[in-house]
C-alpha cells in the first residue's frame, strides 16, 4: 500500500504528465533500447517510428497517476496489457529495467522541477504498479501452460494451407509442428507470429486475430498486406507472410491471448462492425455465434474501400443463406463499376449515424467492432448517437490503444 503522502504527490503531477507525457514516454524508450537493444526483438518497431506506442504508455501513465489512489479503476487496462505482455514474452525481469529507464527519463523532462521527493513517490507507485502486472501476468502465463493444448513461449507451427481471401488479404492455416492439439481460444482472441526475417537485425513479432471459430484442429489468421504508401513504409511482416511464407513453411506462435471477446452469455442480438482487416475476428465470432447460439439474432455490417480488397464475402452471405437470423450488410467507400452493375454495396461511403440507425433493430445488443482508428472514430460516435450504452460496447485496436474522442 502507498502512503497517503506518496499519493498525493503523485496525484501533483498529474497535470505535468498531460502536457510532458509524450515526452517523457519519448525519451524513456530513446534510453530503453540505447542501454538494452536486446528489447528491440520484443517492441514492434514501425508502432515505434508513428510515435503510437510513446503515446500509448503515456497515457497509461497518466491514467496510473490519475488513479493510484484507487487502482482497481485501471484493472480492466492492466489486463488488457497484460494480455499484451503475455503474448510478446514479456517477464518478471524486464520491469526493473523499464522502472529504472521511465523515472530517468522522467527527470530528463522535467529537468529540477522533478524533485527527489517526486522521483522517489514514482519509485515507489512504479513498484506497486509493476506488481500488479507481474502478478496478472504470472497467472495468465500459468493459465496459458497448462490448459490443454496449451504452452508456454512460442511453438512452432506449419502452414498446412495459404489461401488468398482478396487482392490484399490472404488467411494461413496453422498446425502445430509437433502434431499435438492446439489450445483453445475464446472469439475474438489473437495470437503473436514471431519472425526472423533474412537480413534483419531484430526479430519481429505482431499480433494477428483469429478468423475462425475455436474447437478446430488448425488456428487461421488473415492477413492484410500492408503496402507502402505515401508517407507510409510497406509493412515488413505482412508482405514476408504474402510473398514468402509459402505451404509447408514455418511459423512461430504464442498461445492465444486477448480481452477482446465475444460475450456468450448474452443472448440478445450481436452487432459486429468491422473496417477492412478488422473484419478478423468478426468472422470468429460469428462463426461462434451460428454454431453456438444459433437463434441468437446477428447484424454483420463491413465496411470495405471496394468488392475487390473484400475478404471472405461468399463465407458471410454462404452463412447468412443458411440462418436466417443473420443480417448482412456491406458498405463500400469507392464501390468499382462491378460492384456497382452487381448491386453488392448495401449502402455507399462511410457508415454513419443515419444509416446506421435504418438498419439496426435495436440498440438493446451486444456491440463489437474493430478497423482502422478512422472507422472505430466514426462507429463509436455513430453508435452513441444513436443511444447505445457505453457498457454494450466493445472494440479492439490494431496496436496501441489510442483515444476514440
Amino acid at each position: 500500500m502507498l502512503k497517503d503522502q506518496t499519493i498525493q504527490i503523485i496525484k501533483s503531477t498529474v497535470p505535468v504528465l498531460e502536457v510532458h507525457g509524450t515526452a517523457i514516454t519519448t525519451r524513456f524508450y530513446e534510453r530503453l533500447f540505447t542501454y538494452h537493444p536486446e528489447l528491440l526483438h520484443i517492441f514492434n518497431h514501425a508502432n515505434q517510428k508513428q510515435g503510437r506506442q510513446q503515446t500509448a504508455l503515456a497515457n497509461a501513465v497518466y491514467a496510473a497517476a490519475l488513479h493510484i489512489d484507487k487502482l482497481e479503476n485501471i484493472l480492466p487496462a492492466v489486463k488488457q496489457i497484460a494480455h499484451k505482455h503475455r503474448s510478446l514474452g514479456i517477464k518478471a525481469e524486464h520491469y526493473p529495467i523499464v522502472g529504472q529507464n521511465l523515472l530517468a527519463a522522467i527527470k530528463e523532462v522535467l529537468g529540477d522541477a522533478a524533485t527527489d521527493e517526486i522521483i522517489q513517490a514514482w519509485t515507489e507507485a512504479y513498484g506497486v504498479i509493476a506488481d500488479a502486472f507481474i502478478q496478472v501476468e504470472a497467472d495468465m502465463y500459468q493459465q496459458a501452460e497448462e490448459q490443454p493444448g496449451g504452452w508456454a513461449d512460442y511453438r512452432a507451427f506449419r502452414v498446412e494451407r495459404k489461401v488468398q481471401e482478396s487482392e490484399v488479404i490472404t488467411s494461413f492455416y496453422l498446425v502445430p509442428k509437433d502434431g499435438r492439439a492446439v489450445a483453445s481460444f475464446e472469439p475474438g482472441q489473437y495470437v503473436s507470429l514471431k519472425v526472423n526475417i533474412p537480413g534483419d537485425e531484430y526479430t519481429h513479432i505482431r499480433q494477428y486475430s483469429l478468423s475462425d471459430a475455436p474447437g478446430k484442429s488448425c488456428y487461421r489468421i488473415s492477413v492484410k498486406r500492408e503496402d507502402a504508401l505515401e508517407g507510409r513504409p510497406a509493412g515488413k511482416v505482412s508482405v514476408y507472410l504474402h510473398n514468402h511464407i509459402e505451404e509447408g513453411g514455418e511459423l512461430l506462435l504464442s498461445a492465444p491471448a486477448g480481452d477482446f471477446t465475444l460475450d456468450q452469455t448474452d443472448s440478445r442480438p450481436a452487432v459486429l462492425l468491422s473496417g477492412g482487416v478488422g473484419l478478423t475476428p468478426m468472422i470468429s465470432m460469428l462463426n461462434t455465434i451460428v454454431d453456438k447460439q444459433p437463434q441468437r439474432e446477428v447484424i454483420f455490417i463491413h465496411a470495405a474501400r471496394n468488392g475487390s480488397v473484400h475478404a471472405m464475402r461468399e463465407h458471410v452471405e454462404q452463412t447468412a443463406a443458411k440462418h436466417p437470423q443473420l443480417k448482412v450488410y456491406w458498405c463500400y467507400e469507392q464501390p468499382t463499376d462491378n460492384d456497382a452493375a452487381s448491386g453488392t454495396a448495401h449502402h455507399t461511403g462511410f457508415i454513419d449515424q443515419q444509416w446506421l440507425k435504418g438498419v439496426l433493430p435495436t440498440v438493446d445488443a451486444g456491440f463489437y467492432y474493430c478497423g482502422p482508428t478512422p472507422f472505430m472514430k466514426a462507429v463509436h460516435r455513430a453508435l452513441l448517437g444513436c443511444g447505445v450504452q457505453e457498457a454494450d460496447i466493445h472494440y479492439e485496436f490494431f496496436g496501441p490503444k489510442q483515444s476514440l474522442e
